[in-house]
């Protein structure tokens, strides 16, 4: 890292001829027109710019470059640095002060501006408290309007007409034939005006043309971490940079991807391509309407893939690590990418048919979106293997660890590696030790008293395996629910004795109102009849469904509910039974016993 304070005039050069870029990773950002006044006014005090950043490249960019919005005449030149800090200082005075032409910018509502800047000269050579007051813009048109109906207030169409107002265009500040045959014109309009160009002169213009910009250069040699890092730590007023921008630029800057195939590597098409493939088959990946990051995000995919490659590489060198930090997925080569990305797509639309399997189709019901990709990793490396009945089973049984016993809710880099390798010996081996989540998963018996919303990746699962032992809807009663059901009849978590009435008739007991216990899934006809008592809404029901009413009790029963709590209105009953089984229903989906709070002495 070096530290160098190269003049503003030069860098302004640099940026016009190519030299100096931006990483095609940083976004389009325009400063307003307020501000650009204030750092025109800064540089003609010649007051401290702050510290640019750049990237050395060496002569071959890590990332695809592009010029600095006004620079698009240099398209297709290697630059030698890449700024990473200070593009919107850089493009606004690259605009203002080096361009003949209009700077795009925006009032402080966002609207689009395009916008000449001028120094007035009498308020710049006064006092340089002043000057803010001193740089002025105007629109494209050069002809300021004021008050209504729109009166000209200042006309700058011409030289001459700069002259006399005395407005300096500050686009000619760099361009000394052009300097001289304004000031020509400018004290050809007054005598006095010697003076005042003498004065502006060395107050104003010589400042500009002295101005040094403070850059640190980073080696050429410094790691894309590092890169990333640095960016996102000077960037604290925009939009923090992910990994994926980070790897489509550096994709797209590989030019042996190039010579191979005569374009770019474009990332974010081949991921929204693989995206929208996966919601088209298994919406439980999102929606794509509500963009391409809804539900299963690029980071998921890129962690996949990074738990597929290092594994990979464990097989050859034991002494390497499964990882998918953010070091493992920048560190992530185009070719490895573009080898291992179809086998997860593979993998994930797998890992979407056994959420189906799971009764899980929609994002809403998803418990951990997190738990898929080790899932992915493991059926992409290892096939199909993952569809022998051992396998399944042993699958299913740490999905379910995960879910009930709530694994992935806190840091999950750590968790990821350990899932992939210890469920492969396990898929492989039943003898082999029992994956870590599976193992340490526990589900403590008074849980679920206190699953009461869908934050709780618990309650989702519950809800899920009442789904798949083989509840049936309490009006579409011809067959127990089923995925497709989910959807069509647009099934939801239901209570089952509605708030009003506990709190009305069982008081004491309000608090547990709206456990999942007292909750099942049931679609939105059948939703709209549980008005009032349980035993009076299992009348209108039986009548609305059709089914005689001892065969009603064979449904409800599906839900794990004692019918008669129910018709007798006993919610506590009803409670505590419900619980017992649901608890069962827990222990078989874990293959464990639930924790009970006696037996860790509490």
């Amino acid at each position: 890292m070096a530290l160098d304070s190269p003049k503003l005039k030069d860098v302004l050069k640099d940026v016009a001829s190519g030299v100096l870029q931006l990483p095609d990773f940083q976004r389009e950002w325009k400063w307003d027109d307020e501000r650009i006044r204030a750092l025109i006014a800064t540089v003609t005090l010649d007051y401290p710019l702050g510290v640019v950043m750049a990237l050395e490249t060496g002569g071959k960019s890590p990332f695809k470059p592009r010029t600095i919005k006004g620079a698009e005449g240099v398209d297709g030149r290697a630059p030698d640095l890449l700024l990473l800090d200070g593009q919107q200082r850089m493009t606004s005075l690259f605009q203002a002060l080096h361009r003949d032409s209009p700077v795009e910018t925006v009032d402080t509502r966002g609207k689009p501006l395009r916008r000449w800047y001028y120094v007035d000269i009498a308020k710049a050579i006064g006092a340089p408290s002043e000057r803010d007051d001193a740089v002025v813009s105007v629109p494209d048109d050069r002809v300021l309007k004021t008050g209504f109906p729109r009166r000209v207030a200042l006309d700058l169409t011409t030289p001459e007409l700069e002259c006399r107002a005395g407005y300096f265009p500050i686009h000619l500040v760099f361009d000394t034939q052009k300097v001289n045959a304004w000031k020509k014109i400018f004290v050809g309009v007054d005598d006095e005006n010697w003076d005042r160009w003498s004065q502006f002169e060395e107050n104003v213009l010589n400042n500009v043309k002295s101005f040094q910009v403070p850059m640190i250069k980073l080696a050429a040699s410094t790691t894309m971490d590092a890169v990333c890092a640095v960016f996102e730590r000077v960037n604290t007023g925009g939009v923090p940079l992910n990994v994926f921008e980070l790897l489509t630029a550096t994709y797209a800057g590989n030019q042996e991807y190039v010579a191979r195939h005569g374009e770019y590597y474009r990332l974010p098409e081949v991921w929204h391509e693989i995206k929208r493939k996966l919601t088209s088959a298994r919406p439980v990946f999102g929606r794509m309407e509500a963009g391409v990051e809804d539900g299963l995000s690029s980071s998921d995919f890129l962690q996949a893939v990074a738990l597929v490659r290092t594994w990979e590489h464990k097989q050859e060198e034991p002494r390497a690590a499964v990882s998918c930090k953010r070091r493992d997925l920048l560190e992530l080569p185009l070719a490895d990418f573009d080898r291992l990305a179809p086998r997860l797509a593979d993998a994930f639309h797998w890992v979407g048919a056994f959420l189906e399997r799971q009764c899980i189709v929609r994002p809403t019901d998803l418990p951990y979106r997190t738990q898929l990709v080790p899932l992915a990793a493991v059926r992409a490396i290892v096939g199909e293997e993952t569809d022998t009945p051992g396998a399944e089973e042993r699958i299913n049984q740490w999905y379910w660890c995960g879910v009930l016993g709530e694994m992935y809710g806190g840091s999950t880099e750590s968790r990821f590696p350990r899932d992939v390798e210890q469920l492969i010996a396990w898929i492989r081996d039943a003898d082999a030790p029992t994956p870590d989540t599976a193992a340490e998963a526990a589900f403590l018996d008074d849980r679920l008293d206190s699953l009461a919303t869908r934050n709780s990746a618990a309650y989702k699962g519950v809800y899920a395996l009442l789904i798949k032992q083989g509840a049936v809807d309490w009006y579409f009663t011809e067959a127990p629910l089923s995925p497709a059901r989910l959807i069509e009849q647009n099934v939801d978590v239901r209570q089952i004795f509605p708030r009003n009435w506990v709190e009305k008739n069982a008081p004491a007991h309000a608090r547990y109102v709206n456990s999942i216990v007292n909750k099942t899934p049931l679609s939105l006809r059948a939703g709209r009849s549980m008005v009032g008592a349980p035993s009076t809404y299992l009348r209108t029901l039986v009548q609305e469904s059709g089914v005689r009413p001892e065969w009603f009790d064979d449904v409800l029963t599906t839900h794990l509910i004692d019918p008669a709590t129910l018709h007798d209105g006993d919610f506590e009953r009803f409670y505590d039974s419900r619980a017992k089984q649901l608890l069962e229903l827990v222990k078989s989906a874990m293959g464990k016993q639930t924790v009970f709070r006696e037996t860790q002495g509490r």
